[in-house]
């Protein structure tokens, strides 16, 4: 099994078993491919591929390598679906497990959705078999996303206190909030991998808290506001580099 994924903007790539899976699909953040292929030379094809899609510096290699069983040409079958079209998906996921083929995720433009399922439906063949499920991305995601533009709402070291360059954002967030009145949002904490995984957990629930508190106090109505801690359970990019933890303890928004 192989799953890409590129969190919330990110792609997930996991093999495991003879499966990828790659979940958000567009760019801007660092791509983490992960799980088990069953020998080196799937997991270079795989990589050599996404290398060439999505450029090398944004892809964070994780794939592992096991005695797993797969079928004849799988790893070619892999790579011919991961092409330039997934980068149009958003909060998306493509996997791939034996001979079924799934993929779901957001476009922002509802015209692209009937090319790029007939582009997908044209590349699988037999005995492979396509689930596809894409709609049209919410207008009120877009919102908050281009008000985020994919920065980082930091904290003092190791504290739940906002630094002076994250309550400068969250200021912004909370007018693009505003915006969507109405609609629910959950804020979502993540951390690196420094440190205890039931403590980074802990730290990234009590931070998205803190981001609820300063929003509330900019008159954010508090019950369209809801928040999660994952921990270190997400990465978007590499942990053993200064910039992939700095990058790893991050603030995101999800539009319900």
């Amino acid at each position: 099994m192989i799953k890409l994924q590129k969190m919330r903007k990110k792609i997930k790539v996991l093999t495991l078993l003879n499966l990828v899976s790659i979940s958000s699909l567009v760019l801007a953040e660092p791509i983490v491919v992960e799980g088990v292929v069953p020998n080196e030379a799937s997991k270079h094809v795989i990589l050599n591929k996404m290398y060439a899609v999505y450029g090398a510096d944004q892809v964070v290699d994780k794939i592992k390598v096991k005695p797993v069983s797969a079928p004849n040409g799988w790893s070619d079958s892999v790579t011919k679906i991961i092409t330039a079209d997934l980068k149009k998906i958003k909060q998306g996921k493509l996997s791939v497990r034996a001979t079924q083929v799934e993929l779901t995720g957001k476009m922002l433009n509802q015209n692209d959705i009937q090319p790029t399922t007939a582009s997908f439906q044209n590349m699988i063949q037999a005995p492979y078999r396509l689930n596809i499920q894409l709609s049209a991305s919410q207008a009120e995601q877009k919102i908050i996303d281009d008000a985020l533009k994919n920065r980082i709402i930091e904290f003092e070291s190791g504290s739940v206190i906002l630094a002076a360059s994250g309550t400068k954002i969250l200021d912004e967030m909370a007018v693009a909030l505003n915006k969507v009145a109405g609609k629910k949002v959950k804020i979502i904490g993540h951390t690196d991998n420094s440190g205890s995984p039931a403590k980074n957990l802990i730290l990234s629930q009590e931070r998205a808290a803190a981001v609820k508190k300063y929003l509330t106090e900019k008159n954010v109505p508090t019950d369209y506001l809801t928040v999660e801690g994952l921990g270190s359970t997400q990465p978007v990019a590499n942990n053993t580099t200064v910039d992939g933890r700095k990058k790893n303890r991050r603030i995101e928004f999800e539009v319900q």
